[in-house]
């Protein structure tokens, strides 16, 4: 495959994977990139990710055979029109953002359709920014692509097969069913553990009992909110009209459940939760989803000096990775459960069956 040149228009968390998922499969692309943060940038070229670092949206980006939106989804619609005399027919312009219609309407606005293919991966991270940004992020994560109009059916599929070879998971939607899918599975959950860890904050008591006992299983829940206020306040604004629908639709739902505890419903108590236990558990595992996964396994701990040491040391004369390791208190586990957490599903699997065959008890979540 010949050398191509590809452009980045911010380069965040997401932007810096893709770039540099591209250098890892194609060490010979051009990659050239234009950032506000003149940091993220010098990083970028330091590690040998871009090639070219660009001080505004110039001449530089002309000739590319890809165009990545990377910035906020704001400012990725207004940076379209400083695109339009810069592209040729051959060049894809594409975006991240998980909010698809506002982009598609502005592309329409500006006669840009037959460059433009939407995209989302569906991978991310608490952490922003290029620093934490990785080649693998977006490996085994959903890649959608919102195909314009207009745009010919050839560069949808180059877009579509280059996603696949940077081992992400390509699908096709239309704009407008993507808002009210990510709308659902993403948005609402954010908004929803937003919510609730304020909810907590307000009603507390001033001897903050709320907050001293909720580690563990409420932090995991609402892990989501601690992602960019920034990011997830313009997400709300472009897809307003969806994510006020859902909201409206989720708060019937939890209006139903209220009814249920006030009746003491309890067939329709156990149906509820017996319902989503069967649903949560035949979602497949094989893929990443809009939101992190993370790899984390609960085991036994016996409370004894020297106890995490030894697992640690097991762990790593096995030469598994340890990200993250705490004992929870207020779980519904036995007494001293030891949280570890791995950077990949791989060390984690190996990480059970090394713990198991020492005898310690492992739990599944």
């Amino acid at each position: 495959m010949n050398a191509k040149k590809i452009g980045f228009i911010g380069l965040g968390l997401i932007g810096g994977s893709i770039a540099k998922a591209i250098r890892q499969y194609y060490p010979d692309y051009d990659i050239i990139a234009f950032d506000k943060n003149k940091e993220s940038l010098a990083l970028a070229i330091q590690e040998g990710t871009i090639h070219t670092s660009c001080s505004s949206i110039d001449d530089n980006f002309r000739g590319c055979n890809y165009i990545f939106l990377c910035a906020p989804v704001t400012y990725n619609a207004a940076y379209l029109s400083q695109l339009k005399d810069l592209l040729d027919e051959n060049c894809i312009l594409t975006d991240v953002g998980s909010v698809k219609t506002s982009i598609h309407e502005e592309v329409i606005r500006l006669g840009m359709e037959a460059n433009f293919i939407g995209g989302h991966p569906m991978a991310g991270s608490e952490k922003s920014g290029f620093m934490n940004s990785k080649a693998h992020l977006i490996e085994n994560a959903y890649y959608i692509l919102t195909p314009s109009a207009k745009v010919a059916e050839e560069k949808v599929d180059a877009y579509k097969n280059f996603v696949s070879s940077l081992k992400a998971l390509p699908v096709i939607l239309d704009y407008h069913e993507h808002d009210h899918i990510t709308g659902t599975i993403s948005h609402l959950p954010h908004i929803i553990a937003s919510t609730l860890v304020n909810f907590v904050h307000d009603t507390d008591s001033k001897e903050g009992m709320m907050k001293a006992l909720a580690a563990g299983g409420f932090k995991d829940i609402t892990r989501i909110a601690s992602s960019s206020p920034v990011m997830w306040q313009q997400i709300c604004l472009k897809n307003s009209e969806n994510i006020s629908q859902i909201l409206g639709e989720y708060i019937e739902a939890l209006s139903h459940a209220k009814d249920l505890v006030d009746e003491g419903n309890e067939p329709a108590l156990y149906a509820l939760f017996e319902n989503s236990k069967d649903y949560r558990n035949s979602m497949p595992n094989g893929s990443a989803g809009p939101i992190k996964k993370q790899f984390a396994l609960y085991c036994d701990i016996i409370d004894e000096t020297g106890g995490i040491a030894t697992i640690a040391t097991i762990l790593a004369s096995n030469n598994i990775s340890i990200k993250n390791i705490g004992i929870i208190h207020n779980r519904e586990f036995e007494e001293g459960v030891l949280r570890i957490e791995f950077y990949d599903e791989d060390s984690a699997n190996r990480a059970s069956v090394l713990l198991q065959k020492y005898r310690y008890v492992i739990y599944e979540v």
